[in-house]
């Protein structure tokens, strides 16, 4: 299982202690740092779509109206901070976010 999220992101903070208590092995991925491979990104896009671009994000704020239209695929893998955490990929399944709806995947 690999989580990709920020070590200052209290979203990811609380879910890679959720899932340590609840005895899940998992390489944690500091999107800043590591990147999100291409192939990942593109995989999450298509099964989250526009809901995989954090729009609140200090990021988002400081883009121009042209950037704002360009392909959401391309900022998220130029900016990966870009993107809502944490991101979970478990044996090919995702999960975004750590609300009721993801910790529920993982009991």
């Amino acid at each position: 299982m690999d989580l990709y999220g920020l070590k200052t992101c209290d979203s990811c903070r609380k879910a890679v202690k959720d899932l340590q208590a609840r005895g899940y092995d998992f390489a944690y991925l500091d999107v800043r740092k590591d990147g999100v491979p291409r192939d990942v990104m593109a995989a999450a896009f298509a099964a989250f779509g526009d809901k995989l671009v954090n729009k609140s994000s200090a990021t988002w704020r400081g883009f121009s109206e042209a950037e704002k239209a360009s392909n959401p695929l391309d900022l998220l893998q130029e900016n990966p901070t870009l993107m809502k955490r944490p991101l979970i990929v478990r044996d090919g399944a995702m999960t975004l976010g750590w609300k009721a709806d993801a910790q529920e995947m993982y009991p």
